[in-house]
């Protein structure tokens, strides 16, 4: 195999000699103005800093990263091959052939284009930009950061001025508060939740293996996670956290020590709750609880959205269109609180059938990482290890959040699908003896010999 090596923007490119592949990285400045986007995107600067909104700079970024890639499209050849890659251009097929069959053409034009795109280019970004070790493990580590940030604000709040930011209702006209996101950040307590379960897997696989510093900051950071995880009284969160610590009791070596520490965390959790906080969640178990009633309300709620999804079974509604279907013929026009029933009532059968074999892709990419991590170098195998592991548990908490959750217009399945496309291609690259491309040196690891092209590796 011919490798040859050049330098651009500060980095060390190589190309493969594969025909229609290349390695070539994107520009060091290109990655810059992702993470800056990644930045403004979770932690809200338009909301915190007085004017910024008025240059819609979301937009503004979002079209100067596109921009840029189209004006690096030589190094992005064949990337498009992934099979995830390829499920999602079927999905944005779909939608756009399927446009005039559907129920609401219109309001899809008029107000969903914009969410659904918006949430797409982060599989686009994520999976185009972060094409080298080093940059993997800067995306990882400002995405952690943001949603541990997302989560602490809020509970310094609460903790310093009895912020709370939402409230439930209970029944009989009675509410209790639930935590929030912090005012800058508009997130209702489910999706703060949502936050919560999505960095624990992060900082449980990528902190504490490591050094007692790491350590040290895991032990200071889980507690306030949970707590502020008890306080958003989100039952679906908690659900998911359950899915992620068994995933993690699963993949352990010490099983003992985690059950101990699991009961310990019970018996502290529930000397932390109060008798309202303490009903909710028993309500998932025991029917005879205050919460049963809007749990067992909470399940209606999907039948019957599912039962709207059947009501045009092929090509659904259209996209965005939930409320709107729910308000013609439910009576109500809150958001889906289940993803895999939105997908029935905006894109029908086949929509959804296509967006599940998405999700089959991802997982299917996993899988075949893992399988690759034999012939890596023990340094590289550690950290895309942990990694690995913490991207299957984040995949089966999401796949059983969404029962909960909306998303086919919310960015979480579109850049944890972009992150899966970039990590799998960076394994791939490793196994095939393409070193890691570092700022102001070049590093040459042996190469691998194999039998097959690197283009197939990587698919």
């Amino acid at each position: 195999m011919k490798q040859g090596v050049m330098a651009t923007g500060g980095y060390k490119e190589q190309t493969t000699g594969w025909p229609g592949l290349s390695v070539r990285t994107v520009s060091q400045f290109t990655f810059a103005m992702y993470l800056y986007f990644i930045l403004d995107f979770f932690l809200r600067f338009p909301a915190r800093i007085p004017g910024y909104g008025s240059l819609r700079p979301t937009l503004l970024v979002v079209a100067f990263i596109s921009l840029l890639l189209f004006a690096q499209r030589n190094k992005l050849k064949g990337r498009f091959e992934d099979p995830i890659f390829k499920s999602i251009f079927v999905l944005l097929g779909y939608i756009v052939f399927s446009l005039p069959l559907v129920e609401w053409p219109g309001s899809v034009v008029r107000g969903s284009i914009d969410p659904f795109i918006k949430a797409v280019v982060f599989l686009f970004f994520t999976a185009l930009i972060i094409d080298t070790e080093r940059r993997l493990k800067w995306f990882v580590g400002v995405f952690v950061f943001c949603q541990v940030f997302r989560t602490l604000e809020p509970l310094f709040l609460h903790v310093t001025q009895g912020y709370w930011g939402s409230a439930t209702h209970l029944g009989g006209g009675d509410f209790a508060a639930r935590l929030a996101g912090a005012p800058a950040d508009v997130i209702n307590p489910n999706e703060l939740g949502f936050v919560i379960v999505t960095a624990i897997p992060f900082l449980h696989y990528l902190l504490w293996p490591m050094g007692w510093k790491s350590k040290c900051l895991y032990m200071a950071i889980m507690p306030a996670m949970f707590y502020a995880l008890i306080l958003t009284m989100s039952r679906g969160a908690f659900i998911a956290l359950l899915v992620v610590a068994f995933l993690v009791f699963k993949e352990s070596r010490h099983k003992m020590g985690l059950i101990v520490m699991a009961v310990v965390l019970v018996v502290a959790a529930f000397s932390v709750m109060t008798p309202i906080q303490k009903d909710r969640y028993l309500s998932l178990v025991d029917s005879d609880t205050k919460g049963a009633a809007t749990a067992e309300g909470r399940l209606r709620g999907m039948v019957g959205e599912f039962k709207l999804g059947l009501t045009r079974p092929v090509v659904g509604h259209g996209l965005g269109t939930t409320p709107e279907a729910k308000f013609h013929k439910l009576g109500r026009t809150k958001a889906s609180h289940n993803l895999y029933a939105e997908l029935m009532i905006e894109l029908g059968l086949i929509g959804f059938v296509i967006f599940l074999w998405f999700l089959y892709q991802i997982a299917r990419k996993l899988s075949v990482v893992r399988s690759q991590f034999q012939v890596l170098t023990k340094q590289v195998q550690c950290y895309y290890s942990r990694l690995n592991k913490c991207l299957i548990a984040v995949f089966w908490m999401y796949a059983v959040y969404s029962l909960n959750y909306w998303g086919l217009s919310q960015y979480y399945w579109y850049l944890f699908g972009g992150l899966v496309i970039a990590f799998g291609r960076l394994v791939a690259l490793e196994q095939n003896g393409f070193s890691d491309q570092t700022e102001g040196k070049s590093s040459h690891r042996s190469k691998v010999t194999s039998r097959y092209p690197l283009a197939e590796r990587i698919r």
